[in-house]
């Protein structure tokens, strides 16, 4: 989200009826946003609009990025008022895919939902969390005071699956999330996905402390503000080094976590030692680290697809750094030393054995079954020819996660606030 659109203000408002129009930070408030069908917002819809209220029979929409279209027809809206009118503003169609108000899907069959404070009552759509490929249907939410610290939740269940991306991920990070979103939604789960500083291109400049930190202000937010029963966390990538972290700071709400899934545990280390310039690199930011330089950038080389401290650089790609956690070099006493704390969780591990960040030298299936017993006997899932993300293997992946949240699941949890 750009920087100007905290506090852009909304240019005009038409309505067919009386529009209350807020542009203000909600807090850690869920956002909702309720566009009538006789109702155009000028402006950046998806940044200006923070509740559209007051006003009778609201129906809920679901929202995606507006078109190019669609924003030139804005512009023209608000240059031309006078030619607004109801003939225009209303769709000559209930179907979702039918309003001219492109940036706006209108739904179709509904119930009554209660709100939270402050909110009207409003019926939301009873399909699933899904509206059709890349669109998800569900609560935009802020779990943290940071701008970046936003989570999207589909699904209103009292279970949630967090999951947690690795280096360059943020929303819709793998193909495997929206089948996966109505599968859990069949088991009365919810599926969150969030964004915490390491987000995109962030992850240069954060850390796996900070990962931690803002992932227990999240189950924190899913414990006090949605009557949370418990979570499970999903890592992808280096996703999983977050899972381990976290799960080793004794974090209150770290009590709170059911089960934990490894899809994709790989070594960074081993993958940027087949790069050419990383041995130099390494030697370059341990010298920075030593001259207490570690919270400065190195230079554009090491990382052309963001800018990274060298302290991350090294807690990446060198022997025993911070982040090295399933490197197959690793002996068995490393690996327990490292992962021995995930026994007192229920884990599973889903390897895939064609992951292409995996080197060609390293024993996939050694190395899985290292893993698992450092961990304490973990569920072993192998997924033959199974790329990084599981895109190739989308049904495989999402079977593996079900049937596992089925059977640890419903082990129960333990509150930490109780």
């Amino acid at each position: 989200m750009s920087p100007h659109c905290r506090s852009s203000p909304i240019r005009k408002v038409y309505s067919a009826r009386s529009v209350a129009c807020a542009c203000e930070t909600r807090g850690h408030e869920p956002v909702t946003v309720l566009i009538h069908h006789s109702t155009v917002v000028t402006g950046n819809p998806l940044c200006c609009v923070s509740s559209l209220s007051s006003f009778s029979n609201p129906e809920p929409y679901t929202l995606f990025a507006p078109s190019p279209w669609l924003q030139s027809r804005l512009a023209h809206k608000a240059m031309n008022p006078s030619h607004t009118s109801s003939s225009v503003l209303s769709p000559k169609s209930t179907s979702p895919s039918s309003s001219w108000f492109s940036g706006f899907v209108r739904t179709g069959r509904s119930s009554s939902v209660k709100m939270s404070n402050n909110s009207v009552a409003v019926s939301a759509d009873t399909a699933g969390p899904v509206v059709r490929k890349n669109q998800f249907r569900g609560i935009l939410f802020k779990y943290g005071p940071n701008p970046i610290q936003v989570a999207f939740k589909t699904g209103d269940f009292k279970r949630q699956v967090i999951f947690i991306g690795g280096l360059t991920d943020g929303f819709l990070a793998t193909s495997y999330l929206e089948p996966l979103a109505i599968a859990l939604d069949r088991e009365n789960w919810s599926l969150v996905q969030f964004l915490m500083s390491s987000s995109y291109s962030g992850y240069g400049t954060s850390s796996l402390q900070q990962d931690a930190k803002e992932l227990d202000q999240l189950i924190n937010y899913l414990i006090n503000k949605e009557d949370s029963e418990g979570v499970a966390l999903l890592g992808h990538s280096t996703g999983c080094q977050d899972i381990v972290h976290y799960m080793r700071t004794n974090y209150a709400c770290s009590r709170a976590v059911r089960a934990a899934i490894f899809q994709a545990p790989v070594s960074d280390r081993e993958y940027q030692a087949t790069l050419p310039h990383t041995a130099s690199m390494i030697d370059l930011a341990a010298k920075m680290i030593n001259e207490g330089r570690g919270l400065e950038l190195m230079p554009r080389e090491a990382d052309p697809g963001a800018p990274i401290t060298a302290y991350r650089y090294h807690s990446l790609c060198s022997y025993n750094g911070d982040d090295d956690m399933f490197s197959s070099d690793l002996s068995d006493d490393q690996l327990r030393m490292r992962l021995g704390h995930m026994s007192n969780t229920h884990c599973q591990i889903i390897f895939s054995m064609a992951d292409e960040y995996v080197p060609d030298y390293v024993d996939k299936k050694a190395l899985v079954e290292r893993l698992c017993r450092a961990m304490g006997g973990a569920e072993k899932v192998e997924i033959e020819y199974g790329n990084h993300s599981l895109s190739n293997r989308v049904e495989e992946a999402v079977h593996a996660i079900i049937d596992f949240l089925k059977r640890e699941g419903p082990k129960g949890w333990d509150d930490p606030w109780n």
